[in-house]
């Protein structure tokens, strides 16, 4: 071997060395990184998250925003996609599962703890990408201890109606005409139309009526449709929520069980609950079933610290401590439920009776988006006197529903089969 060959084999075995080196380093720095997590939590409760993950022991980094959708979208096209993302639309969490984005929960969790609605798949062979790690109850109307409630209809000027979100305006809106659908026409009709089966269109008897029914209700008071427009779901910025921020007017919030967050911890324990269908319009009062919404976990990366956290997060345990922390709700059926008499009913309409997915939640994003919009048209529109023209707003949704399905994918193979469970 002449010395020139000598000098460039040399010079090859070193940089491989090092290249080695590199390797190893970079795989030992990986292990040391912090699992990233993307959610909606924030201020109080991104505390009490954060709390509750300190306790695995496992290294993290949580970011809580309200405009979670938009943060992550730039983060996955910027090719920094966090380890692990908790938010409610499952139809998101589909479209990035079909775009093979998303990683397999299977053998994370056990899937007998948690029963329909929240399975995400019909079959147990298939795979399976998100956990519901929050749950939470809708269909509901919160009131103030020692107010007595009617049992037909209330009027407009009783609800305490706020359309405004910093992350997806319209959705206390798409609320009510869901719950519309749900206590007017039945699980069966709702299930039908989020999923587009059995003929059941936006154009259809169950939603155009629901809707038509919401709008009957806005413009029985032009003034309170303005100023719902403008109002914040949650109340004005470190006020009490919007039931509490009242005086003497509204008394009646359609709010999920969330809303208790948006209460001081006085008001919290002054506010009731009751089921919410003999108070809409039109349902005759009986209650054929709750909406219920969830706060679902999914993995970006395969990194088994990340796998480890949703393992943790998603057991038995993790659920039952993170209860205990944040006074929340679990899907987990193994998970006791705490505090009084008006969590045991919160928990109790979670795992009994027709429960359905909120609608929106489960709709293809750009499906969601028109919903929002419509809801919005709508509800500006009796407020500056005109016809809302819920027929047109209908048809403009339902192309959208087209375009979607036209355009084919494969998150079908991760969307929910079903919406509603009667067990």
């Amino acid at each position: 071997m002449t010395r020139r060959l000598r000098v460039l084999v040399l010079l090859l075995v070193m940089v491989l060395i090092a290249a080695g080196g590199l390797v190893v380093a970079w795989a030992g720095h990986d292990d040391e990184e912090p699992v990233t997590i993307l959610g909606t939590w924030t201020g109080a409760q991104a505390a009490q998250f954060e709390s509750l993950l300190r306790g695995f022991g496992i290294p993290f980094r949580y970011q809580g925003t309200a405009a979670q959708r938009q943060v992550l979208l730039s983060k996955v096209l910027s090719g920094e996609p966090p380890d692990i993302v908790i938010m409610p639309g499952i139809g998101e969490l589909a479209e990035y599962a079909g775009q093979n984005r998303l990683k397999p929960l299977n053998g994370l969790y056990d899937p007998r703890e948690y029963g329909a609605p929240w399975k995400p798949t019909g079959a147990s062979s298939e795979d399976v990408y998100w956990v519901p790690v929050k749950a939470d109850l809708k269909s509901i109307v919160w009131y103030r201890r020692g107010e007595r409630l009617s049992n037909s209809p209330a009027p407009m000027r009783s609800w305490c109606i706020g359309m405004g979100d910093d992350g997806a305006s319209g959705w206390p809106g798409t609320d009510w005409i869901e719950d519309l659908v749900l206590q007017r026409s039945g699980p069966d009709a709702y299930q039908d139309w989020v999923l587009g089966e059995h003929g059941v269109t936006w154009g259809s008897a169950p939603v155009r009526t629901a809707w038509e029914a919401w709008a009957a209700l806005l413009r029985q008071d032009r003034g309170a449709a303005r100023h719902a427009l403008l109002t914040d779901h949650r109340g004005a910025p470190g006020g009490r929520g919007l039931l509490f921020d009242q005086w003497g007017g509204c008394g009646l919030e359609h709010q999920g069980s969330f809303a208790r967050s948006f209460y001081s911890a006085a008001d919290a324990r002054r506010a009731r609950l009751t089921d919410s269908a003999p108070l809409l319009p039109e349902t005759g009062g009986t209650v054929r079933g709750h909406e219920v919404s969830g706060d679902f976990a999914a993995l970006f990366s395969d990194r088994s610290a990340a796998r480890d956290l949703i393992r943790r997060l998603a057991s038995r345990e993790g659920q039952q401590k993170w209860a205990e922390l944040a006074d929340v709700f679990s899907a987990n059926r193994e998970v006791e439920p705490q505090g009084g008499t008006v969590e045991r009913e919160i928990a109790e309409r979670l795992r009994t009776g027709p429960r359905c997915l909120d609608a929106s939640d489960v709709m293809a994003p750009a499906v969601r988006d028109a919903f929002y919009e419509a809801a919005l048209l709508t509800i500006a529109r009796v407020a500056a006197g005109q016809d809302p023209g819920i027929r047109g707003l209908l048809q403009d949704v339902q192309r959208v529903q087209d375009a979607q399905s036209a355009q084919g994918g494969d998150d079908a193979r991760a969307a929910p089969k079903s919406v509603c469970s009667t067990r």
